[in-house]
Formats: structure tokens, sequence, C-alpha cells
């Protein structure tokens, strides 16, 4: 079997919108038998929340779909990530500027804002400031969805992805 392909997504503080990526992506993973071809984790692009859980809004969110993100807490992205993840996926504009800043030249081409996947120019707006975490879960949800779908494609349950483009 061939290495996991690494996904890192990245929000400001890494305690709503990218842990619930994160934890939504392993869900879906793990429900198409491709848990063992994945490594998914996530970050925060500033050190406002470095470790501190998952925001409660959240975790309240994940835990009405049956996803557990309990252990989980913040860690801040560094320099030395741009050569352990083969994507980074950011939130919303000013994690895509963070993400381009703090990872430099190394992760090139491989920073991506998650709803594109869904088709969409939008950004996940942050329930932090909204409140709105069923909002953000639709968002995230659907990112997620398209994110996997172009990864592995619709019919390949049970293989790893062979990444496109």
């Amino acid at each position: 079997m061939t290495a996991p392909f690494r996904i890192l997504f990245v929000c400001h503080g890494n305690i709503c919108r990218s842990p619930m990526a994160e934890f939504v992506m392993k869900d879906l993973v793990e429900r198409r038998g491709l848990d063992g071809c994945f490594s998914i984790a996530s970050a925060a692009t500033h050190g406002d929340e470095i470790g501190s859980p998952v925001h409660p809004g959240t975790r309240g969110v994940l835990e009405a779909q049956g996803i557990d993100c309990s252990g989980k807490t913040a860690r801040r992205l560094g320099r030395a990530d741009a050569g352990k993840w083969d994507l980074f996926v950011g939130m919303d504009e000013a994690n895509m500027r963070d993400l381009r800043l703090q990872l430099g030249r190394g992760a090139e081409g491989r920073c991506r804002k998650l709803l594109e996947f869904a088709g969409s120019d939008r950004d996940v707006a942050d329930p932090w400031y909204t409140g709105d975490f069923d909002v953000a879960y639709d968002d995230v949800l659907a990112g997620c969805t398209g994110l996997l779908s172009f990864l592995v494609g619709d019919g390949a349950e049970g293989r790893c992805p062979a990444v496109r483009g």
C-alpha cells in the first residue's frame, strides 16, 4: 500500500472550522472504507487558542452527527508543515493569505480553499463570530464531500486516492 495522502485543514484558531473539517473528513473517509488511505489533521494560523479544546459549538454540531472530536486541542501551523502535508485546505481568504505567508514556497500549489471543492469561491463563515455552527457545518460537509470526490472519484470505495491535478 502507498503512503497515506496527507490533508491539513487550517483556520485562524483551530477550535471551530478546521477541527470541524478534520473530523467530518475523517468520518466521510471512514464511511467509504478509505481510512487507511489518508492522514487528516488541522492547525491554526494564529496562536490565540493553542492548547484549547474544540469549541463547544463545534463539538455540539459534530456530536449531533455522531462524530467524536474528543481529545483534539488547537495547534499552530509551522513552516516545517510545508514538507509534511500533501494538501493544505483553508476556510477563508485570510487563512489562504496566512497559509502562503507562513509556509512559503515549500507549499506552492498545495493550498486550496475548502469551498472550491463544492464549486464555490465563498468563505466558510467563522462561527466564532457568527454564532451559527450549523451553517458552518453545512459548508464544511459540502466542501469535504467535494474534496473526497475530487481525490478518489465517485465510485472508488475501497481504493486509495489517485490524486488528480
